[in-house]
């Protein structure tokens, strides 16, 4: 943001929406469609196969191809993307984090066939892995490799396209992950710390240099609905970064050591029940990153207000496009000096957050840093507990959300009545037509080419050597993205973090749950054991708070729980129920596989000879695709409006009594 006198208006934040879907060519015109009505960047949405590495035709990729994001597999897709977009004018965020390295390798070839100089390149990489251990879940490698390839990007970066935002330090995923403000700020700013060590550690940017680091630092926040205490957040954020840039690493710029941030304002927090109540969530939380001069956000990306049914429209994202146009250049917001400067109770929230932050922090660095409190399962169980409280409030309508826990009372919705349900649905024609252009892409190429290319990939990841630019000559070969982190998987490994699951505490549901307890250990009494209850994540969804959540209150109900984490097969999901002898399966999925994934569970469990074992589902699942999977055996589908945990849980039993009165009756 620029910082003009008093009698110049400031020019708006940076707006953009995320998207991306189906193919290069169909996100290419959606890009193109939404610059025309006045979105001033990009914002790139990666399908979860790019997310995690893998190409269009990996097993774990079935059903996902093109659902909640844009498929990029080659430098060829990058040349669809971005086709008739001038990258030199172009400000493009691209949310990746595991494999970010290559996507802008890919980015820096496509923009030197452009012909643009990198130095004329600005954007920003996500690239925050270890938010990905912790919430997202999109990670590949273990932290060590991971922080390498951070820190090479970091310092490639700074010399080579220094306009360019080599990370985004993400608190967002942390909050709906369950992060209370304090715990946000707190765990942002250590990831923000193991990232500055490891780069002045590797001795790649000489300490006088230093400086230009700190400055290409960027933040990715979250914004709630609560608006003083989530503008509050900002402001102390803000604080704590100057004082950590200034003390712990010497930065004497203080126009280096500024707080920059982007912002997408909760999309988790939007509903399924009255979903145009979202509108005004999403306006007022607008309003907490964009009020304040002193903690404006340099972008805004908005969600549309239907995300919680299924994928927007080009008419929805055109809808939060407006939101941001309406405040910026109809609302007199950019004519002032920060309104809430001197305001007693705004100085109060942010020192009591600034505060407990800052304790929060020593506490993590106590610990061994970032990366061992990610390893010790610290970080993970902390965020687990602080969301199982969160929803215990909601629960009980301590906390309440309109529409949802009360105010329930509705008409008919008129924005999801048409033949669209109100979203968009992505052909499942994507996927195959993906699967078939990227064997004709291997075919068409230089294999032995391709081969070099990786081959020194593996031999540069086996040294110090920073591997940019052994990815640059991989992308401009046409290496896929699931070439590439093949390569480096079978250097560096691959990485499972703890769940958190075992060390959260979920207490305080003691009213609502002694039902569905009396009920498990009733029906125990009876098999001779605990009920056992598998929690599983089929296909790359790593949105595991929903799973969490379950198998906590699972736990805490009296059933055995096994859950293993996100990314599995449904072959690994059946095993795993045949080697435990479970009474019942849970599946959840929020990327939008569901058809594909979940009715493969269900036949995998019939040939296993578990036909009596209910599987119950949950996600965001549109009702007709609810029918479709009650059609495919699917006992129990649970969305977003299924909100009380416990009386989901009841509906699990239900399940397994049902499926053992019609076992009873077969065998009788």
């Amino acid at each position: 943001m620029p910082f003009p006198s008093d009698t110049t208006r400031d020019g708006p934040w940076l707006m953009r929406t995320y998207g991306g879907h189906s193919s290069a060519v169909e996100s290419n015109k959606l890009y193109k469609g939404n610059l025309a009505k006045g979105q001033t960047g990009l914002s790139v949405a990666f399908d979860l196969p790019t997310q995690t590495g893998y190409d269009p035709d990996a097993e774990l990729a079935r059903g996902e191809v093109g659902k909640v994001g844009v498929p990029i597999s080659h430098i060829g897709d990058v040349r669809t993307l971005f086709q008739d977009i001038p990258l030199d004018k172009m400000n493009t965020s691209m949310t990746i984090n595991a494999p970010a390295m290559y996507l802008l390798a890919m980015y820096l070839t496509v923009a030197e066939e452009q012909g643009t100089p990198f130095e004329r390149l600005s954007g920003t990489t996500q690239n925050d892995i270890i938010k990905e251990y912790l919430s997202r879940g999109t990670y590949v490698f273990p932290p060590g490799p991971s922080l390498r390839l951070i820190t090479d990007m970091i310092a490639y970066t700074v010399a080579n396209v220094p306009r360019w935002n080599p990370i985004n330090v993400c608190s967002y995923h942390l909050q709906e992950a369950g992060a209370t403000p304090v715990q946000e700020v707190a765990f942002a700013l250590s990831t923000a710390v193991a990232v500055l060590d490891s780069v002045r550690d590797s001795g790649q940017v000489a300490p006088e240099r230093f400086g230009e680091v700190v400055a290409r630092i960027s933040f990715f926040v979250n914004a709630g609905v609560r608006f003083v205490e989530e503008m509050s957040k900002l402001r102390a954020f803000g604080q704590l970064w100057d004082e950590i840039t200034a003390e712990r690493y010497g930065v004497t710029d203080a126009k280096q050591r500024r707080f920059r941030y982007g912002v997408q304002v909760n999309s988790l927090g939007l509903t399924e029940a009255q979903p145009e109540n979202n509108v005004y969530r999403i306006l007022l939380e607008m309003l907490a990153v964009t009020a304040s001069r002193d903690a404006r956000a340099r972008a805004v990306q908005l969600p549309a207000w239907n995300e919680a049914l299924g994928l927007p429209r080009a008419w929805d994202q055109q809808w939060s496009i407006r939101m941001q146009q309406v405040l910026a250049f109809e609302s007199d917001l950019l004519e002032y000096d920060d309104i809430f400067e001197g305001s007693k109770v705004v100085e109060a929230k942010v020192a009591e957050i600034k505060a407990g932050a800052k304790a929060e922090l020593d506490h993590i660095l106590s610990l061994g840093g970032a990366v061992a409190a990610v390893e010790s399962g610290y970080l993970k169980s902390a965020l687990v507990s602080s969301l199982a409280l969160r929803r215990r409030r909601i629960e009980s309508g301590e906390e309440i959300v309109v529409g949802v826990n009360k105010f329930t009372e509705s008409e008919p919705n008129p924005l999801v009545s048409g033949s669209d349900g109100g979203i968009l649905t992505v052909d499942p024609a994507v996927e195959e037509s993906a699967k078939a252009a990227i064997v004709a892409w291997r075919a068409g190429r230089d294999a032995l080419a391709v081969s070099e290319a990786l081959d020194a990939l593996r031999k540069a990841a086996k040294t110090e050597e920073n591997l940019i630019a052994a990815s640059i000559a991989c992308a401009r070969v046409g290496v896929t993205i699931g070439e590439w982190s093949a390569a480096l998987r079978e250097v560096f490994g691959e990485y499972r973090p703890p769940t958190g699951v075992a060390a959260a505490s979920g207490g305080g549901h003691e009213a609502s749950l002694s039902a569905v307890r009396d009920r498990v250990k009733a029906l125990g009494a009876e098999l001779g054991r605990p009920l056992k209850f598998l929690v599983g994540k089929p296909g790359l969804d790593g949105h595991s708070n929903g799973a969490e959540q379950i198998a906590v209150r699972a736990r805490d109900a009296g059933f055995e729980v096994v859950y293993s984490g996100i990314r599995l097969t449904p072959a690994q999901i059946v095993a795993a129920a045949v080697e435990e002898d479970v009474d019942v399966v849970g599946l959840s999925v929020l990327s939008g596989s569901h058809l594909a994934v979940i009715p493969e569970v269900v036949e995998g469990l019939k040939a296993a000879g578990l036909a009596d074992v209910p599987v119950v589902a949950g996600g965001i699942i549109p009702e007709p695709d609810a029918v479709t999977l009650r059609a495919a055996g699917v006992a129990k589908v649970f969305t977003p409006k299924d909100f009380e945990i416990s009386n989901v849980l009841g509906q699990v039993v239900d399940a397994i009594e049902e499926a053992r009165k019609q076992l009873g009756a077969a065998a009788g």
